[in-house]
């Protein structure tokens, strides 16, 4: 009956009218971290009558969360497989994601991937869609849509902070031949000229620094990937951010002044809050989430850093103890590493599972993060701070604890400090921690009289902006008027 139809979903006959109205075609990059945000701006757009086609490989779509039932006629994913490669390229046997392979070898995923703009051509010739929304990566979506005449939006999965911060005018075509862009990794420590406000917004230490600067300005044959982004931007109708205005407006604003291009605050998509637990059937889990239900209210630290990057023996470790230093009870997820042998407990460092036995769990493998993040008991999250993960922990409040390792983290956690929402470890100058930086920040976040603004500063992020339904609802609702006329 209609009166039990869920809020923002649209009934079949609404969604058969709204269906013939928009398609929208998505191409997301081949990492989950990426692929989950467009995802969850499809199902967004479905409840809204737009049609989407979701364009990935056929173990990534196997592997994606479900969609709810109800929009399954909305939503399509389309697999296309990888080409092959010349043997030469070192991609493992079934690797469709960057989770599937090491970082060396990152770069054959990519060429992988630019061998996809042929099929995704002929499948866009073919269903005409009114727009294509495209990830960070695919340059050569520009010339697809120009050649077919459909409009373009460049969807970043990260704040806008980091977009400004990526921005790279010497590469537009205009410009071409001026000057090089940011040449030294020292160019990155500092927030770029543009930015005409106070801004913590940069490159933390020369580590960091030069990974982030060989990953966005390293020429390869495939290009500078700023290069890349830049044409992306350039030949883009608008561009959408995963954000909001009532959180980084001065940012938001900016990129728009230096792009030239509309630019649409998506919001942020939270998941919405359990309201109850749910029953896990897992044993193990089922076993965990009594030991929560024991603990006190907020006061467990949720330890969990995802599966892109690959934990070394000595982070594992100098985690471990700076958890164990804390004195605070923890739940650590722990993602197996590649260098572990069969036996788990020899990823740790040797008893530290009976010293810290009744005050902390570690469990090796999956971890249901959403329902983790939901219990009453959990208090702070102590992790790798992805975009994602930082709403999913901010929707409940929780303090962050952040450790930064990849890419647009450490911008994404130099914003979160900046908002005074966040504690970020301390590093030595080669990007090394240590356990008491852990622990000492642990503490800070959760307990101590030093945290207390923090701590109110994000319950009330929380309620007011992250955890607000109907503003981030009126984000998307924006940007759905937008693609309709």
């Amino acid at each position: 009956m209609e009166r039990n139809k869920p809020k923002n979903v649209i009934s079949q006959k609404e969604a058969s009218s709204e269906n013939k109205k928009v398609h929208v075609v998505m191409l997301p990059w081949l990492a989950f971290g990426h692929m989950i945000p467009f995802l969850d701006l499809s199902i967004a757009l479905a409840k809204s009558g737009i049609h989407v086609s979701f364009l990935s490989t056929p173990k990534n779509i196997q592997r994606l969360p479900k969609i709810p039932p109800n929009l399954s006629e909305l939503i399509d994913f389309v697999p296309l497989s990888l080409p092959k490669l010349d043997p030469n390229y070192l991609l493992p046997e079934n690797a469709e994601a960057t989770v599937d392979i090491p970082a060396d070898n990152m770069e054959y995923l990519k060429i992988a991937y630019d061998l996809l703009r042929e099929p995704i051509k002929k499948f866009i010739a073919k269903k005409s869609p009114n727009w294509i929304i495209v990830d960070f990566f695919p340059h050569w979506a520009v010339d697809i849509a120009q050649e077919l005449n459909i409009p373009i939006i460049t969807n970043y999965i990260t704040t806008a902070s980091t977009a400004v911060f990526f921005w790279t005018p010497e590469f537009l075509i205009g410009d071409k031949g001026q000057k090089q862009a940011r040449p030294l990794p020292k160019d990155l420590t500092v927030p770029p000229d543009w930015v005409n406000f106070p801004s913590q917004v940069a490159c933390r230490n020369n580590h960091e620094a030069i990974n982030m600067h060989s990953v966005l300005f390293s020429k390869t044959q495939l290009g500078s990937q700023m290069a890349r982004l830049a044409r992306l931007v350039e030949g883009s109708q608008a561009v959408a951010i995963r954000t909001c205005l009532e959180f980084e407006g001065d940012y938001l604003k900016l990129y728009s002044e230096i792009t030239g291009k509309t630019v649409f605050p998506l919001g942020f998509f939270p998941p919405e809050k359990l309201k109850e637990r749910r029953i896990i059937k897992e044993e193990q889990w089922s076993k965990i989430f009594d030991w929560l239900d024991e603990q006190k209210p907020r006061s467990v630290v949720f330890v969990g850093f995802g599966s892109e990057y690959k934990l070394k023996k000595e982070e594992i470790h100098e985690i471990a103890y700076g958890v164990e230093l804390s004195g605070l009870p923890f739940l650590w997820a722990l993602r197996k590493p590649d260098w572990a042998n069969s036996e788990d407990i020899e990823v740790l460092p040797t008893g530290f599972v009976s010293r810290t036995a009744g005050r902390g769990v570690v469990q090796i493998g999956w971890a249901p993060q959403r329902d983790i993040l939901g219990h009453r008991s959990i208090g702070g999250s102590l992790f790798h701070a992805g975009w994602a993960s930082i709403i999913e922990t901010m929707i409940y409040g929780h303090c962050l604890v952040l450790l930064p390792f990849v890419i647009a983290q450490p911008l994404d956690t130099r914003l979160l400090v900046e908002k005074g929402l966040a504690v970020e470890v301390d590093r030595a100058e080669d990007g090394s921690f240590n356990r008491d930086d852990i622990a000492n920040s642990l503490r800070k976040a959760m307990v101590s009289e030093e945290g207390e603004t923090i701590r109110a500063r994000v319950k009330e992020a929380a309620d007011g902006i992250f955890g607000n339904e109907k503003l981030n609802d009126d984000y998307i609702n924006k940007f759905v008027e937008y693609l309709r006329n």
